[in-house]
């Protein structure tokens, strides 16, 4: 546990992976450990955030990888500062849809920032809070985009395969990098199946909540 009372939890993966549609299970999941839960997403969150986030996802508007980092960091300082903080120190789980390893993968593999300069200004935006627990729901590229043919796109989704081959490599490498906090999930299997690993996940991970009373 940290310093807080509450837990941070993200749900991470490429675009199809099934981030939101298992969202409202887990928080169905971690309520019935006694916790209270709130829910958010990047882009998003804090107010500047969800203002920003239209503006971040219209498949209409070109934005070259620097804007993108600097519409991200904004939202993300505001989200951290407003949202994320104070429901940990209430003692409330925050169960957010993606942070900083969204922007490690998609702008620092997908589109080739380099990491350095990511790190340096998430530091920069104080980003000092990370996650005590991820979930990464790990799926091909080429299955992804299957999934997510029948939608409107929104900008990102307009990707590459080879865009989200890279992004999905560098999920991976955090993984590697980070074990103690990333549970993979195998987000091919069928829902239930899904469903299945992320309970066993929070069995597994954050053992200090089970039992505990409302």
């Amino acid at each position: 546990m940290t310093t807080e009372t509450g837990y941070f939890i993200t749900l991470e993966g490429i675009e199809g992976a099934g981030k939101s549609t298992v969202l409202p299970y887990l928080a169905e999941q971690i309520h019935a450990l006694g916790y209270q839960v709130e829910r958010s997403r990047e882009p998003g969150g804090g107010p500047l955030g969800e203002a920003l986030r239209s503006i971040f996802l219209d498949p209409d508007l070109q934005l070259d990888v620097e804007e993108e980092l600097l519409l991200l960091y904004a939202g993300r300082r505001n989200h951290l500062r407003q949202r994320i903080l104070p429901t940990l120190a209430a003692g409330k789980v925050l169960l957010c849809d993606r942070f900083e390893d969204s922007t490690i993968a998609y702008q620092g593999g997908g589109r080739g920032f380099p990491l350095s300069r990511i790190v340096e200004l998430s530091r920069w935006a104080e980003i000092s809070r990370q996650p005590d627990l991820t979930f990464w729901l790990d799926l091909a590229p080429e299955l992804a985009a299957e999934r997510i043919r029948e939608r409107r796109p929104d900008r990102l989704e307009r990707e590459s395969i080879d865009f989200f081959r890279r992004a999905q490599a560098a999920f991976a490498a955090r993984a590697a990098e980070e074990p103690q906090r990333f549970y993979r999930v195998d987000a091919s299997l069928p829902l239930p199946q899904v469903e299945m690993q992320l309970r066993q996940g929070l069995r597994d991970r954050i053992p200090a909540i089970n039992g505990k009373d409302g």
